[in-house]
């Protein structure tokens, strides 16, 4: 018999940043490896990912990273992972590991040990084993994973949803499904963002009629703004865009590459003269579709209108279309957006939350899974811890016992022996890696806290300039101050610190003029001023000492 260890590393609790691990004795299987984008408070920050500090320390013992789907939540943070995870087999379908490939050609990481795998094929480790079987999502060749155990099957669906009227690399192989239930699942884990919506996702995920409508009105310019990757939804702007007669143009070389690799493999059904180029940008009757990519949403939207954008400049009969709903966490900014373009006089059109949803598996699909899996402990995963509550709620009222419900957060472990959940306190201890720009390192919370004190309290920084025999002070001490005080109408209080500073530096420099401890001085200065600045303006701003000598 095993000992089963399940965990997140990221994914519970919040949206995005997917990553779950199963340890079989001494084996370990990843399930997913995804980002989040930062918020308005995460000053700079881009994108985060979770904290692989563990699979690092056991990388020996990983059997491989497997990805669900091509999104970014889900495979979003693979090419910084792998910078350190060299030697690891990473799995995934045909066109999930075309968009893997291509976000590793412009990090400029190389991977040898890209494994592509088939649905329904399964893949041997030893004593255990992975399946991938056919899931429905917005993106074609999704895949949920079961790992057979000893103890019986492991089940991860990733993104899912029941929808009949989606077919080929779409399809949801529901068999498959029902016969891994029939022989036997110790653990479901399944996604939890939408257990909050009654009834099926289904058919509210579908919005081809809603954008032909909206195109078939507009005889001006269109700018359509997409999620990445949701190529579903692609496929209906591309239908509807031919069935109205307007040209299409794909902004940005990534999306272009997308769209291309896709038609060539058969993902997108597109008539390709129907695709127009810059020199069609200011044309009427146009498409211009836009997306973003490892950035905050709707950030190339936002540089539009902002009139930043090197081709696109926004005209009066313009009409923006956001072809997304909002989700959880982006629905301020969404907010925002809709304002900024109401300001600049276009109009724009966005789908209703209510109305409209993405490709999630609501209450009634959670309950579907639940019955053709059948399993003894159930694991809500992805989403709010909200979500994750409402979808055990769903589990219990489907007969799973509570106490076989298991809800936890990151780094909280699951341990399983003999096949039984046993009572555990064990943690894995789990972070968050903060990116900016191109960085390839962690920015770290640090540097978070010097943004958030920079753009609440501004800077201070003092000058100084010693004569390097006596050590008496040639010049200074200056002043410079940014976001701090109004230099002209403060002219005293940078009196009186320049006063303050000088007398600090001079009763070190006393103590002994031949070691001049300068640390001492630094510190002394951002001690004593901080205390005054507080006094004075109750205002604690960033103190930067600079001392020299010549």
């Amino acid at each position: 018999m095993s000992k089963i260890k399940i965990f997140s590393l990221g994914g519970l609790n919040e949206n995005g940043k997917n990553m779950y691990v199963v340890e079989v004795d001494n084996d370990i299987f990843v399930f997913d490896a995804g980002l989040k984008y930062g918020n308005d408070q995460m000053l700079g920050i881009d994108y985060i990912l979770p904290d692989y500090t563990y699979l690092k320390e056991n990388e020996k013992r990983i059997k491989g990273i497997f990805l669900t789907h091509g999104h970014e939540s889900n495979m979003g943070a693979m090419a910084d992972i792998l910078v350190d995870l060299k030697h690891v087999n990473v799995y995934a379908t045909k066109y999930t590991m075309e968009i893997l490939k291509k976000d590793l050609e412009e990090s400029n990481v190389t991977c040898k040990n890209l494994k592509e795998i088939r649905p329904h094929s399964k893949i041997s480790f030893g004593k255990n084993s992975v399946f991938p079987i056919s899931v429905t999502h917005s993106i074609p060749d999704s895949v949920a994973y079961v790992l057979y155990t000893k103890d019986g099957a492991i089940v991860y669906t990733g993104d899912y949803v029941f929808d009949s009227t989606m077919m080929g690399n779409y399809k949801t192989d529901l068999g498959k499904l029902a016969y891994v239930g029939k022989q036997g699942v110790l653990c479901l884990l399944s996604e939890s963002i939408y257990a909050e919506h009654a009834g099926h996702t289904s058919p509210n995920n579908r919005v081809y009629d809603f954008i032909k409508e909206v195109l078939g009105k507009n005889k001006d310019r269109v700018i359509a703004t997409i999620q990445p990757a949701h190529i579903y939804r692609l496929q209906e702007i591309l239908n509807a865009s031919v069935k109205t007669h307007k040209t299409v143009i794909f902004m940005g070389k990534r999306l272009q590459d997308l769209v291309n690799s896709s038609i060539d493999l058969g993902y997108l059904t597109f008539d390709k003269s129907y695709m127009g180029d810059l020199s069609n940008l200011n044309d009427p009757n146009v498409v211009v579709i836009i997306t973003d990519e490892k950035e905050k949403p709707f950030m190339n939207l936002e540089r539009i209108i902002k009139g930043f954008d090197k081709y696109i400049k926004l005209k009066e009969t313009d009409t923006i279309f956001i072809t997304e709903p909002p989700y959880e966490g982006i629905e301020k900014r969404t907010a925002l957006i809709m304002d900024e373009i109401a300001k600049v006089g276009v109009t724009a059109v966005s789908l209703s939350a209510k109305k409209h949803l993405l490709h999630h598996a609501s209450r009634e699909d959670l309950m579907l899974m639940i019955n053709l899996m059948n399993p003894k402990y159930y694991f809500p995963v992805k989403g709010e811890y909200r979500h994750q509550v409402m979808n055990a709620e769903v589990a219990e009222n489907l007969g799973i016992p509570k106490e076989n419900i298991i809800l936890k957060q990151n780094g909280d472990v699951a341990i399983f022996e003999n096949g039984v959940l046993v009572e555990d306190t064990y943690h894995v201890p789990v972070d968050e890696i903060l990116i900016d720009g191109k960085s390839q390192g962690d920015i770290g919370e640090l540097v978070l806290k010097d943004r958030e004190m920079l753009g609440a309290s501004g800077i201070v920084i003092v000058s100084c300039t010693l004569d390097k025999q006596t050590k008496k002070v040639l010049a200074g001490p200056e002043i410079l101050t940014r976001g701090f005080v109004y230099v002209k109408e403060s002219g005293e209080l940078i009196k009186e610190t320049q006063d303050l500073c000088l007398q600090i530096i001079e009763e070190n420099i006393e103590l002994d003029a031949k070691k001049v401890d300068y640390t001492n001085i630094k510190n002394a200065v951002r001690d004593r001023l901080g205390k005054y600045f507080y006094k004075q303006t109750e205002s604690k701003p960033m103190i930067i000492t600079v001392i020299q000598e010549v």
